[in-house]
């Protein structure tokens, strides 16, 4: 098998870069559209013709008359103008869009690197991983928006929500990992079992915290309770345990929600104060050694966004806020994604 080398891969590891950052501007889109409620405003699912908004005002009613099927517009947008409804469809469309454009960066880079002999074979199996993740992303998308296409529910559903992003962040690490294998010399691997154990274990703990961000998201949790330190002036909130049992409350409970992802929050502080601490003792010339103190300083702004974002959660959650929120906890699992691939040791 021909061996992957940096200096024969790098306008694909440059490709992959790019792809990263086209899947977290898309993530970002997708907690837009959640924070605006736009995410029900298409309802249909037209892969090609898609890519074209409504072109006259018949076509705009038509979609409007589609919206006003669904109970999030009986229910609680019944309100809306064709104005209104505009600036909703415009926030999903650009989601889905941004979507097809991904594709297209992804597949037509990928045709011409192979005809000009860029991707040798040990990179064919990832290649398919990669496109096949991503198609089952944007089927698990149309999944869920359906949850919510129907008289009934009047927003997506907050667990199939959270799949979507997770399988998002899987997709996206993927990719990260990928370039990362391309573009990040041999020496530069260090084996540092006790940090790469660590690492492992935060990267769960935060993929827990991620899920749990987005049942915040789909429930708009930050509103039930948005005083810090304390949640709604106790440190163990009333109403917690009383859905009818304990996995019912831990995922559908919003103040149970929010004291789980608080407590994560602070948990995965300390043991990254520790893992900073311990990286202390790698080689001072090692890219490690070098980053170690990223993870800490996003995780550290990514708790002083989450408290901005309760605190000025009065009667709704500002997008502003959340975004930036849910941006730098990308960014955080993405410098975890990076330390552990560094501390992994080399195979």
């Amino acid at each position: 098998m021909e061996a992957v080398t940096i200096k024969n891969n790098r306008p694909v590891a440059i490709w992959l870069y790019i792809g990263v950052g086209m899947l977290i501007v898309q993530v970002l889109l997708g907690g837009i559209t959640r924070l605006t409620g736009s995410g029900l405003s298409i309802t249909e699912w037209q892969p090609l013709l898609g890519a074209f908004p409504p072109m006259n005002e018949a076509a705009w009613e038509r979609a409007f008359e589609g919206y006003k099927k669904i109970a999030q517009y009986q229910y609680v947008n019944n309100h809306f103008t064709l104005s209104d409804f505009k600036f909703i469809f415009f926030w999903e469309w650009l989601h889905r869009d941004w979507a097809r454009l991904m594709g297209l960066v992804f597949i037509v880079p990928f045709v011409y690197f192979i005809i000009k002999k860029k991707i040798n074979k040990s990179m064919i199996n990832p290649m398919v991983i990669l496109f096949v993740l991503g198609g089952l992303q944007g089927l698990i998308g149309w999944i869920m928006v359906m949850s919510g296409l129907n008289e009934e529910n009047l927003y997506v559903n907050h667990i199939r929500l959270a799949i979507h992003f997770i399988s998002a962040l899987v997709l996206l690490c993927y990719v990260f990992w990928f370039a990362l294998k391309l573009s990040v010399r041999d020496e530069e691997i260090l084996a540092v079992p006790t940090l790469k154990k660590l690492n492992i274990a935060l990267l769960v703990l935060l993929v827990v915290q991620l899920v749990y961000g987005a049942f915040m998201a789909g429930l708009h949790t930050a509103l039930v309770a948005n005083t810090w330190p304390d949640i709604n002036g106790a440190w163990v909130p009333t109403g917690m345990f009383s859905q009818g049992g304990f996995m019912a409350d831990i995922a559908h409970n919003p103040i149970t929600i929010q004291f789980i992802h608080r407590g994560l929050a602070y948990l995965i502080t300390i043991l990254i104060a520790v893992w900073w601490w311990k990286s202390a003792q790698t080689p001072a010339h090692s890219q490690l050694h070098m980053i170690r103190y990223l993870p800490l300083l996003l995780v550290l702004l990514q708790v002083l966004l989450g408290v901005l974002t309760l605190l000025n959660s009065q009667v709704k959650i500002p997008i502003s806020y959340g975004i930036l929120h849910q941006g730098v906890g990308m960014l955080l699992l993405l410098s975890l994604i990076w330390t552990l691939f560094l501390s992994r040791g080399k195979a």
